[in-house]
């Protein structure tokens, strides 16, 4: 990483990785790092082994977590820019809370899509103390999510969607309330485009001949019908049934050319404020979609009302 990243103001991770700190806190990284050609310490990103020991590493170091790991072959996600989502939800709800970020168990957070790596909750949960609920299709993700819990003593609730089609319908209760949802969504339409999509990335990282993506990753978590644009409009539509449950509905968009699209079908739902927020790590721009069914001084009773 490069020292200026542009990443978010409050991201630990702006200046790159200290990798003396990271294997003073975690020493089973040292046989992974290496010297690049101008010197500087790093690990070869190629390798899974390495990439999995330096989430463990990070999550340890800088979030808490004693001690990490997922099942072979399951989404390895790069931590940094995992954290700038979450800061900039932090952000978003701010607008409704005074200007002032909003901390505490109070703070209600569902995780679409949370993966064997229980990522966003862990993160989220050590930076501003947010009770998270964390859903996903997969049962092995859902056993590694789990055990991540019971191995950190966290009280992080983990669920299972047991309807694929479904997204919100059997997770979000009548008595439930959220401040936000947010979700990484399957952005590949079939599982020959996801392979295509890994052997172009790993021609980038210079390596041609292999078929396995260095950060992973399930079926479910690459790729369904329709690709991202359909799993974001399902969302969308499922949505309007829980308006008022939710504050802010959110996802990741990888494809800036769904954006378009997506607005066209937000602007049917009627929803209430619609938000693009870009973020950037280095040349890598992403950005997130937000939606909500509420108006600005709703917004502000929500925040103000829910958990007293």
């Amino acid at each position: 990483m490069a020292s200026e990243t542009k990443l978010h103001l409050r991201n630990q991770h702006r200046d790159g990785y200290d990798f003396a700190r990271l294997v003073a806190q975690t020493p089973d990284l040292a046989p992974f790092t290496t010297r690049n050609p101008v010197g500087q310490t790093t690990i070869d990103f190629q390798d899974v082994a390495a990439v999995r020991m330096l989430n463990r590493a990070l999550l340890k170091t800088y979030y808490d977590v004693g001690f990490w790991d997922i099942p072979a072959g399951y989404l390895c996600p790069p931590i940094p820019g995992r954290v700038d989502y979450i800061h900039y939800l932090a952000d978003l709800l701010a607008e409704s809370n005074d200007q002032e970020i909003p901390r505490g168990r109070h703070i209600k957070a569902l995780d679409i899509g949370t993966g064997a790596s229980l990522v966003y909750p862990l993160v989220g949960q050590n930076e501003y103390g947010w009770d998270f609920t964390g859903v996903d299709i997969d049962a092995g993700a859902i056993k590694s999510a789990q055990q991540i819990c019971t191995d950190n003593k966290l009280n992080i609730t983990v669920q299972r969607q047991d309807n694929p089609k479904d997204i919100f319908r059997g997770v979000i209760g009548r008595h439930n309330r959220f401040h936000v949802t947010l979700c990484n969504p399957p952005f590949h339409a079939s599982i020959a485009q996801a392979n295509k999509g890994t052997q172009r990335k790993w021609a980038n990282l210079g390596n041609g001949r292999s078929t396995t993506l260095n950060f992973g990753g399930q079926n479910a978590e690459l790729w369904c019908a329709g690709g991202e644009i359909k799993f974001i409009a399902r969302m969308i539509e499922q949505s309007r049934a829980f308006g008022e449950q939710c504050l802010w509905f959110t996802s990741l968009v990888s494809k800036k050319d769904n954006l378009s699209p997506l607005g066209r079908i937000l602007r049917k739902a009627k929803v209430a404020d619609l938000r693009i927020v870009e973020m950037a790590q280095g040349q890598k721009t992403s950005r997130f979609i937000a939606w909500t069914f509420h108006h600005k001084r709703q917004r502000s009773a929500f925040m103000a009302g829910l958990g007293k």
